[in-house]
């Protein structure tokens, strides 16, 4: 099927229509099996595939779907429901952005790094709410206990390493636009990023899961927390941006609607969040680690089991107080000490699911000021 995708003659409608009738069956099997089929091809298929999905104005209605043939059948019923609902999902998200989050470049040259600041503030919430509805499958390792449903655990797992992959470029992207947005740009920013804090601790969990089902450990992220103050000082720049009348410290234009009725009801901010997180390489690498290469960020597949590309260089984490400069003071620089030399950017986030794995720097902007001196201290943000 996935190459039958990529043939001009093959009809992609009927194809996926074939899916759907499949998808109304009373078993559980069968109807599993053609969501785990959709997902694949919409995985490794043609675009053709997903474009055709996100056109139609139905998708899977399996809300209600039970099957009552056995104890088995109730069980698995749950997760049938859960699955087709990120199915639709992520059909809609790329109705919504016209792309898939999972196939795009990655990097400082990705999608969600060069996006302008209208529709970044409009893709976050569209992200975030796809990134949800996955994380709502909630499987424990005791249900995965049956091939189909661990055929479908495994891509959604790939496909939330590459969201997150993806979600991390966007919040760079918004951290660096932050010190020249206007005051109501600011609120949607920081809202967006309160909720991705809050997010960080249940993909974490989410993607350990994937031990039960056979993947690596060693190609598994993990993820680690960075300094607090970054959401201190984006908060304090933002009530300055209050204080001040005729919006001179915020700069640049102003979006066009908020982006806020696309974000899940259930997407609450934290009220205190205290970490940033940052994905530690896995055992092995430190040694790699440790030597800081030029600040180079690079194209990034974080699909653990399928590599595509060469080993990327990830950039030399630096100063977090670079970031806010003199917007903020030095309330950042309160951690160890790497170098004397400031980096463009210091890492975010630099998820290496395995050390052949292409590896990437996810990193939140250097203010608009210059630090105050080339001696800034610095933090390792990957230790």
């Amino acid at each position: 099927l996935v190459s039958a995708t990529n043939t001009t003659n093959v009809n992609i409608p009927q194809m996926a229509d074939t899916l759907f009738e499949r998808s109304t069956n009373a078993s559980w099997v069968v109807v599993f099996k053609a969501l785990v089929t959709t997902h694949h091809i919409c995985v490794h298929g043609n675009e053709r595939f997903i474009q055709y999905l996100a056109s139609r104005t139905s998708l899977f209605n399996l809300s209600n779907f039970i099957d009552k043939t056995g104890s088995h059948g109730y069980d698995m019923s749950t997760f049938i429901r859960r699955y087709a609902r990120y199915l639709n999902e992520k059909a809609f998200a790329y109705r919504q952005m016209a792309f898939d989050f999972t196939r795009v470049k990655k990097g400082a040259e990705g999608v969600m790094r060069t996006m302008t600041t209208e529709k970044l503030l409009k893709g976050m919430p569209v992200l975030q709410t796809q990134i949800d509805t996955l994380l709502e499958f909630d499987v424990h390792p005791k249900e995965l206990n049956n091939g189909i449903i661990n055929a479908a655990f495994l891509l959604l797992f790939k496909d939330l390493v590459k969201l997150f992959a993806s979600y991390n470029d966007g919040i760079i992207n918004l951290l660096e636009k932050f010190f020249k947005m206007k005051k109501s740009d600011c609120k949607e920013a920081l809202e967006i990023y309160k909720r991705f804090l809050t997010r960080v601790t249940k993909i974490g969990e989410f993607m350990k899961l994937a031990e039960t089902v056979g993947v690596d450990k060693n190609d598994i992220p993990d993820i680690n927390y960075a300094p607090s103050s970054i959401l201190e000082s984006l908060e304090t720049h933002m009530n300055g941006l209050e204080d001040v009348k005729g919006g001179k410290k915020g700069e640049g234009s102003p979006t066009k609607g908020s982006p806020t009725n696309n974000v899940s009801p259930t997407s609450t901010p934290a009220k205190s969040s205290n970490a940033v997180p940052t994905l530690q390489p896995p055992p092995g690498d430190g040694a790699a680690a440790a030597a800081p290469e030029p600040a180079e960020d690079s194209l990034l597949d974080l699909d653990p089991l399928a590599s595509t590309g060469p080993p990327a260089p990830s950039a030399t984490p630096t100063s977090w107080g670079d970031l806010l400069g003199s917007e903020m003071g030095d309330s950042l620089l309160s951690e160890t000490p790497l170098a004397s030399e400031a980096a463009p950017s210091p890492a975010v986030a630099a998820p290496t699911p395995a050390a052949a794995e292409s590896s990437v720097s996810l990193a939140p902007p250097t203010s608009t000021a210059a630090a105050t001196s080339p001696g800034a201290t610095n933090m390792d943000l990957l230790g």
